[in-house]
């Protein structure tokens, strides 16, 4: 089975606001079986598939995690163009193209969020988080390639010593400062809201916040 079958699964269940134990029982399973598959420990056959794709209104090779489309439709290049709608040629592994989609369509809806709360704080900082994050991927991809680093101004010693993950801290303190200054109002942020405000794009988001949870769990 495929090894992101367990992870949408799981995704789809919260998303739709139900316990393990209601989506159980509607399955016609036990919750310590759609416990282990979810968590990736036992795999289910057909059937259950089928079932699962009917309960969820999504298409097999969705729940498989063949593609973001709900419905089943074939990736397209078209389809793999970013929430910027910027023109540009694809290339890379079908994985890179799909990561970026989620990671583009996610920081889009961030920031149209952001600027509907009118702070300029906030965004400034939410930009400088962001682009450190994308230096130091950068510079150490720059790095492994043989670049030579006199291309980047930050001394490397000083990149070697984490100084933009300093920087990432700094930023991330003024962002969560600027919400808590901001006396304006504030955009809807709950799942409902999203799906219905920003409805493909909802989903990137909510399958980064789920597969982050998932790999931070080791860590607590």
């Amino acid at each position: 089975m495929n090894a992101n079958f367990s992870r949408v699964l799981s995704l789809l269940r919260q998303e739709k606001g139900i316990s393990q134990r209601k989506a159980a029982a509607e399955l016609g399973i036990s919750q310590a079986l759609l416990s282990h598959y979810e968590n990736g420990i036992r795999e289910p056959g057909l059937a259950f598939v089928a079932k699962a794709c009917d309960y969820y209104h999504v298409s097999a090779d969705y729940l498989l995690g063949r593609t973001l489309s709900r419905d089943g439709a074939i990736i397209e290049a078209e389809e793999l163009i970013d929430a910027s709608q910027a023109k540009e040629s694809l290339k890379g592994s079908i994985m890179a193209k799909l990561q970026k989609k989620l990671l583009v369509n996610t920081t889009s809806v961030l920031f149209d969020l952001l600027g509907q709360t009118g702070s300029r704080e906030a965004v400034t900082q939410a930009g400088a988080y962001l682009s450190s994050a994308l230096y130091q991927l950068f510079r150490q991809l720059y790095r492994a390639a043989g670049g030579n680093e006199s291309y980047f101004s930050t001394d490397r010693q000083m990149f070697d010593m984490d100084v933009l993950s300093a920087d990432m801290t700094v930023s991330r303190i003024r962002y969560a400062r600027a919400l808590e200054d901001h006396e304006g109002t504030f955009p809807a942020v709950d799942a409902q809201s999203l799906a219905d405000s920003y409805q493909g794009l909802a989903q990137a988001v909510a399958q980064v916040f789920h597969t982050t949870d998932e790999r931070v769990k080791d860590l607590q």
